[in-house]
């Protein structure tokens, strides 16, 4: 019986602004080993028998950063689903059971449906608990992940478990609970430790939001209790356009969709779900105090990464990827340096910073949704310098990777190659650039550069122009499909 990952990875991470943005959220970042969180999703899955091609549901903005990072870490044959526009988690699920089911050999296909920003230590524990979910997922039922609490902790939702009085070891759900205040997450916490002191199972667990469920199984019930979200997801699969190694899912169809989680649109209302417990050194990298509570901590108490001086200073979370962060005197912070912004915050009001991203969008502020480095498919660039009719820009341009033959309305370009080889086009004409030599690109040229070499191609690029913003673009020819 074939099990089939689906990575869901459509998320923002406000909440760890300004790293994560909606541009390059948390997932696709390396915070905490030399692999993203979305690279250590599926990194983690090793080991497991029986195991098909992860499928990936992700916003369609992110499929070249999604296609590299599995690239990286040597997935073949990955199926990418695109999202045209966000949905949460019930149409994500959806989408893959439908796309699974298509194929009519997968009529017994289980599902281990996993977030992409998830930090899981024990990998035994991890994979124990997947054989045990596998077992219950084959009799029909719909497994969720129950994550043992080591704390009382206000930032998960929670599920409460009962034991089937039939069968000892079977826990199906009670309810689930919203993220409580500190009071009850308190009482939970005390009513598993009294029960633990008995020998007892445990009530309380938090909800990780991982599920194992054969893919008919789900659609039966997501028919049963959310017959609207599956009428249009199946729409929305069927009608599905192929691009390159991307599946975009038919936009009117998902776009009608309701916005919701699996845990409201089925998880709260199907009687077949069953918990299983999972105490595998588990964390939801979804807040700065998260990321300085799992994060190895000085003989201060301070969690650093980067270039870093401190001095009398405890408690605190500090980042810095772009500039040294030097500290005197400071306690209980959250201090995190980015190419284009800094934030502050007192570790316990840090989870504010959602306010912030908001404000930022209602003063329209483009740091609120992109960082200064923007990541394509040929590699990546970073705007170094933003004047009056001007921007510099270092380009990035991954080996065997091209920019698309394209021309400027409104801007010119001049192109110094700092490292690598370069083959450019202007008009007709094709030539090299070497390290040192440069070459201009008037307002209205047809061009286009490529990096033939295995190594990587570095550019300065200086614009001029009265107006320089990404969508003053003709593209005539493009390797990776865009306008």
């Amino acid at each position: 019986m074939k099990i089939f990952p689906v990575i869901l990875s459509g998320g923002t991470g406000k909440r760890l602004w300004p790293l994560s943005r909606e541009q390059f959220p948390k997932q696709y970042q390396s915070l905490v080993s030399k692999y993203t969180l979305f690279q250590e999703t599926i990194l983690r899955l090793d080991g497991i028998e029986n195991l098909s091609a992860p499928i990936i549901v992700c916003n369609a903005d992110h499929r070249f950063i999604v296609a590299e990072q599995l690239q990286q870490i040597k997935v073949s044959q990955p199926t990418i689903l695109l999202e045209p526009v966000s949905r949460n988690t019930a149409p994500a699920i959806a989408a893959a059971a439908v796309h699974v089911m298509i194929d009519k050999e997968n009529i017994d296909a289980i599902l281990l449906i996993l977030s992409a920003d998830h930090i899981i230590h024990d990998i035994k524990a991890f994979h124990d608990a997947i054989n045990i979910a596998q077992i219950q997922a084959e009799t029909g039922k719909l497994a969720t992940f129950g994550i043992v609490p080591t704390h009382s902790n206000t930032e998960y939702g929670y599920i409460q478990a009962e034991t089937d009085n039939e069968n000892s070891s079977l826990m199906h759900v009670k309810c689930f609970k919203e993220k409580p205040n500190q009071e009850l997450a308190d009482e939970y916490f005390k009513e598993n430790a009294k029960l633990s002191s008995q020998n007892l199972p445990i009530n309380w667990y938090w909800n990780s939001g991982m599920f194992m469920c054969k893919a008919n199984a789900l659609i039966d019930e997501l028919s049963l209790h959310a017959h609207n979200i599956i009428t249009t997801i199946k729409d929305a699969v069927i009608n599905a356009q192929h691009d390159l190694d991307f599946m975009r899912l038919e936009e009117d169809a998902f776009a009608s969709c309701s916005n919701i989680s699996i845990d409201y649109a089925l998880m709260e209302k199907s009687k077949k779900v069953i918990v299983v417990p999972l105490g595998a050194q588990w964390s939801d990298v979804g807040s700065w105090p998260t990321l300085y509570e799992i994060g190895d901590k000085d003989k201060n108490n301070n969690v650093i990464v980067g270039d870093v001086l401190t001095k009398k200073t405890t408690n605190s979370y500090i980042n810095a990827s772009n500039h040294i962060v030097a500290t005197i005197g400071v306690d209980n912070l959250i201090i995190v340096d980015t190419a284009d912004a800094i934030f502050i915050a007192n570790i316990n009001k840090s989870n504010e910073v959602k306010s912030i991203v908001e404000e930022l969008q209602i003063q329209g502020r483009g740091e609120a949704n992109a960082n200064r480095k923007v990541y394509r498919p040929w590699g990546w660039f970073d705007s170094i310098e933003v004047g009056k009719h001007f921007q510099v820009k270092r380009l990035h341009v991954n080996p065997g990777a091209k920019l698309s033959l394209q021309k400027h309305y409104k801007r010119a370009e001049h192109w110094v190659v700092v490292s690598g080889l370069a083959n450019v086009t202007i008009n007709d004409k094709a030539f090299l650039l070497k390290e040192g030599e440069s070459t201009y690109i008037d307002v209205g040229v047809v061009h286009s550069l490529e990096n033939r070499t295995n190594e990587m191609l570095e550019i300065i690029e200086v614009q001029n122009g009265p107006y320089l913003g990404e969508d003053d673009i003709v593209r005539f020819d493009d390797d990776y499909g865009r306008n």
